[in-house]
């Protein structure tokens, strides 16, 4: 049995309140998982964009 139905049948022997409890948590872990994949996403374009962003004639917008 995978993890995933093993989570199912334990899930489907909880009482309504406690079952949302769990789904609320399921979808938190999921969210964390996202953003993780968005931050290596943006951390990657970052280092391939970097001569672009950082180059001499574009000093002048460092401060803006």
């Amino acid at each position: 049995m995978t993890v995933a139905e093993l989570l199912f049948e334990e899930a489907k022997r909880l009482l309504a309140p406690l079952a949302k409890e769990a789904l609320d948590f399921v979808l938190f872990l999921r969210g964390r998982q996202e953003q993780a994949e968005w931050r290596d996403l943006m951390d990657a374009q970052s280092t391939s964009l970097a001569s672009i962003w950082d180059n001499d004639e574009d000093e002048a917008w460092n401060n803006v």
